[in-house]
């Protein structure tokens, strides 16, 4: 290949390959190792299979599969050979998948038996059907499965040499709001992961990564997958959801050196009593993305494993961290600091500059992994994206010394009394409160069109005293910031990456708002 050109997935397998890691675990399932050698063999053979059926150059190539060597191998199979691999949600409804296969305009969907009927449903409802439906396991007799599509095929292909700028893999947002949109990342894009990996986390050979997060996930897709197959590293793969008795279990069997998760999830492990295990100890790096990490939670963890949760934040559009905390460098409560080969820079509502530290600003960012933009969103893409910077939608502010936090997203801000309140903040000081295990502020209209705020809150021994939360948030927090209404729940809703599904609450407050446990 000739410098402009390369291949995303040879540039994720050649480095480990070229160093003598091809008997060295790539991956680690339950009590299966699959070597760097048999990993390129696997993907190599799916690529000559999909070839063989002719698919080609650019052509998507779906997968609804758990976190299994399969579902990796199918996905860097597709890479090889030119076309576009998409690893879909497990947990899609039947409509987002009817819209992702007729979206994408897919020529194969690589599926696992379990989710046949989600498929069945899509497809009954009108949807297209792909072309090529491979049954990744056991199934009925009519159905192609891989075993019948890898009879005969070769363990040895060139990678189709492609341009840097050419798709290599979409990841498809969450769809929380409208349709779910096709994020376009290029063979480019999985470059950084060695900066990213190897210069701020020290990853290295043989060192083990693990992410409760599964592999759709960018999070996971760009620190575990891409960084850890760039780095020579082994990948510990879990196809169960994770729950905290998973992931301890999976830190105990496996004993990873870099585990990455949400704080929802080391919430978890700390509720359930598992970070004491000495298991936890050992564990070099511990990384948290996917929502803020409250202060409080920090402090708990360190005291309880004496390591640190390295809180950072990025983008399914950037892939890898803009923003982040390191080994040498982290403070409880901030999100971190610019990443090396990132730049950074906040405009206020109007479009100008912020450049005074302290003030909040909508946050922009430049990087190389940055994404070519939105499958068939050509307004989303342009309103998103500038000059090769990227508008993120986060809200942050930075300190003299450099350091970022984050304030939420800037359509989750809110206006009351005339004054402009993020939820984050009220939750962060709610959760200082003693018994407070988890909360969550929004905001609804009451009779006369007013905003006022309304606080979900999880008491760890049921039940707790409102007044004592609202005395708390006065005491740190202007009046206008503390909540009226406080409902006691035994469990704020999440998305599976951990951020709070605002929606669901507001619908919940405005609904039974005359019922709320209390009304003050």
């Amino acid at each position: 290949m000739t410098a402009a050109m390369m291949n995303a997935a040879e540039a994720l397998l050649s480095p480990g390959l070229a160093i003598g890691c091809g008997s060295s675990p790539a991956l680690l399932y339950r009590d299966k190792s699959t070597s760097y050698a048999e990993l390129d063999a696997f993907s190599n053979r799916i690529g000559n299979a999909l070839l063989a059926r002719g698919i080609g150059r650019g052509e998507r190539v779906l997968f609804l599969m758990k976190d299994t060597p399969e579902l990796v191998a199918g996905y860097l199979g597709a890479i090889k050979i030119g076309a576009v691999a998409v690893a879909l949600n497990t947990r899609s409804a039947a409509e987002d998948l009817r819209f992702v296969i007729s979206d994408s305009d897919c020529r194969a969907l690589f599926i696992d038996p379990e989710f046949l009927p989600l498929f069945d449903e899509a497809a009954a409802a009108g949807g297209e059907r792909p072309p090529l439906v491979v049954v990744c396991g056991p199934t009925k007799a009519s159905a192609l499965t891989l075993a019948l599509l890898l009879d005969g095929q070769a363990s040895l292909l060139a990678s189709a040499p492609m341009s840097a700028d050419e798709a290599a893999f979409w990841i498809y947002t969450s769809g929380t709001t409208g349709t779910p949109k096709a994020v376009i990342h290029c063979h480019r894009s999985v470059l950084p992961a060695d900066r990213h990996l190897g210069e701020i986390l020290g990853v290295k050979p043989g060192d083990r990564v693990y992410s409760s997060s599964k592999l759709f996930f960018a999070f996971a897709l760009a620190h575990c997958l891409i960084g850890g197959l760039r780095l020579g590293a082994t990948l510990i793969l879990d196809d169960r959801w994770p729950s905290s008795d998973v992931v301890a279990e999976t830190v105990r069997r496996h004993r990873p050196h870099v585990m990455f998760s949400v704080p929802t999830i080391y919430r978890n492990l700390l509720r359930d009593g598992w970070a004491a295990d000495p298991a936890f100890a050992a564990v070099n790096s511990f990384v948290s993305a996917g929502e803020r990490l409250p202060a409080s939670l920090f402090e708990r963890w360190l005291e309880a494993t004496g390591r640190p949760i390295l809180e950072g934040i990025g983008a399914t559009e950037t892939l890898f961290m803009y923003i982040a905390n390191t080994h040498a460098a982290h403070r409880a409560g901030a999100t971190g600091r610019a990443q090396p080969g990132v730049e950074v820079r906040l405009q206020d509502e109007h479009g100008k500059p912020v450049t005074e530290p302290g003030r909040r600003g909508v946050l922009w960012v430049r990087m190389p992994s940055l994404c070519r933009g939105y499958w068939r969103q050509a307004a989303k893409t342009k309103k998103s994206f500038a000059g090769g910077w990227y508008k993120t939608g986060d809200v942050m502010s930075f300190d003299p010394e450099g350091w970022w936090y984050y304030h939420g997203r800037s359509d989750e801000l809110l206006k009351i009394s005339g004054q402009w309140v993020s939820p984050i903040e009220i939750e962060d000081c709610a959760l200082g409160t003693p018994g407070v295990v988890d909360a969550a502020v929004v905001g609804v209209e009451n009779s006369d069109g007013l905003m006022r705020l309304a606080m979900f809150v999880v008491a760890a021994d049921g039940p707790d005293e409102a007044s004592r939360i609202q005395e708390h948030i006065k005491s740190r927090l202007a009046i206008y910031k503390c909540p009226r209404d406080i409902r006691f729940v035994s469990q704020i809703p999440r998305t599976a990456t951990g951020k709070v599904r605002r929606f669901l609450l507001r619908e919940l407050a405005g609904a039974a708002r005359s019922e709320l446990s209390t009304a003050l």
